[in-house]
């Protein structure tokens, strides 16, 4: 005999009888293990990818997400005329906000058991009470379920959406759409304004629903805060942290080092800073839409960032909401303050930094003596802006008073 009954017959002969039911079986068994092996669910990072990449919207959503204290119907007269020019500028939108009352039902509704049942997600957003941390990572739970676009409530929109995207891109190619914020790779090795030094926009953004990269941020946030609350030893809920937490976990630094990561994932190389410093357009990689500075952070007196009347601004940043550095306070020096005040002027920073480095060399007399006179100018300018004199904005009292909190302009020494 020949042909497969012939093989068939052949395999019989050599294969145990209580085998022969249940080898086809096995075979389709250890097939199935290899398929989910690799598409899941035992990577779920995997499964992410390949989902997108075979469910991938053509379009975003046509939603505005914001997130405040209270609802737009008790919004103070500023939050409600900066809110107002979403829906202003783009009737066609649904617009959304959720509130301090309703966030965590949201989370639950979407992270719990009914809905992508992730308990850690849940149990982490219960137990935050750093308010910017639970906005951070609020507006990446929102994208990853919603997509859209999430702006900060004190931002305004100066374009309607449908300008977010240049016409000489097509929507479909397009995940995500985000802007510059600091563009500044000099300050890089810099040990304050190093790691903040080079970073994405997150006050505004855009994205398409369930994109990979907003979960693995979400996930990047989780890990990072469990790690901070076990160097600690306290619970999550009463972690402390400074400014550059914030910004280095869940706040541009993270957002940046996820969406870079994602990037190179999808493009087969690593994406650099390189890629972005000193764009004049935009431009996409990897499915992301980077807009050049002025887009999303323009008026910011660096990053070349220009001013809100250019035709590239999109939107403008008032700041009013963003209060939360008092709980979480960057390094100030004693004498000198916060080099974040020279606003990445190359000749300010210089100055602050050789001015901190030589008080750290003075002995320790002579550091009280700095410390007193800069306790006593405070204390006269107070004195005098209050009796309605002009502010000194911090110059020294007389001309050869060093120390006094003040940091030069080019040309000027206080040594």
């Amino acid at each position: 005999m020949y042909g497969p009954l012939a093989a068939a017959t052949k395999w019989t002969v050599f294969v145990p009888r209580q085998f022969q039911k249940t080898g086809p079986l096995c075979g389709f068994i250890m097939f199935l293990m290899c398929f989910m092996s690799k598409f899941g669910p035992f990577d779920t990072t995997d499964t992410e990818a390949y989902h997108w990449s075979i469910h991938q919207p053509e379009h975003f959503p046509r939603r505005i997400w914001q997130s405040w204290k209270v609802n737009p119907f008790a919004f103070d007269d500023r939050d409600h005329t900066v809110a107002q020019t979403w829906p202003q500028k783009n009737p066609t939108f649904r617009y959304e906000v959720l509130t301090d009352y309703n966030d965590l039902y949201y989370v639950e509704s979407h992270f719990g058991p009914a809905g992508l049942n992730r308990p850690d997600i849940v149990h982490t957003y219960r137990s935050l009470t750093a308010k910017i941390i639970k906005a951070d990572l609020l507006r990446y739970l929102i994208m990853y379920v919603e997509g859209g676009v999430y702006a900060d409530i004190d931002v305004e929109a100066l374009r309607p959406v449908e300008r977010f995207i240049p016409s000489r891109f097509e929507e479909r190619d397009i995940d995500m759409v985000i802007g510059i914020e600091i563009d500044q790779p000099e300050f890089k090795d810099h040990a304050i304004l190093g790691p903040k030094s080079m970073s994405f926009c997150q006050w505004t953004f855009m994205c398409k629903p369930r994109l990979p990269v907003m979960l693995q941020l979400v996930d990047n946030i989780l890990a990072w805060i469990n790690d901070k609350a076990r160097e600690q030893g306290v619970p999550i809920s009463d972690v402390k942290l400074d400014f550059d937490d914030v910004l280095s976990g869940t706040g541009p630094s993270a957002f940046t080092r996820a969406i870079l990561k994602y990037m190179s994932q999808r493009v087969g190389y690593q994406v650099q800073w390189d890629t972005f410093h000193a764009m004049d357009e935009s431009r996409v990689v990897g499915g992301v839409l980077v807009l050049t500075v002025e887009a999303f952070a323009a008026g910011q007196g660096h990053s070349d960032s220009g001013n809100h009347n250019a035709k590239q601004a999109l939107v403008k940043h008032h700041y009013h909401a963003s209060s939360w550095p008092t709980n979480h306070p960057r390094y100030k020096h004693p004498v000198y303050g916060e080099v974040e005040s020279c606003n990445w002027v190359p000749e300010c920073v210089k100055a602050w930094d050789e001015n901190k480095a030589a008080f750290e060399l003075l002995p320790a007399e002579e550091q009280q003596s700095q410390l007193a006179a800069k306790v006593a100018s405070d204390a006269a300018q107070n004195m005098f802006t209050v009796q309605g004199g002009p502010e000194l904005q911090g110059l020294p009292m007389s001309p050869g008073e060093p120390g006094l909190g003040y940091v030069p302009p080019a040309g000027l020494e206080l040594l």
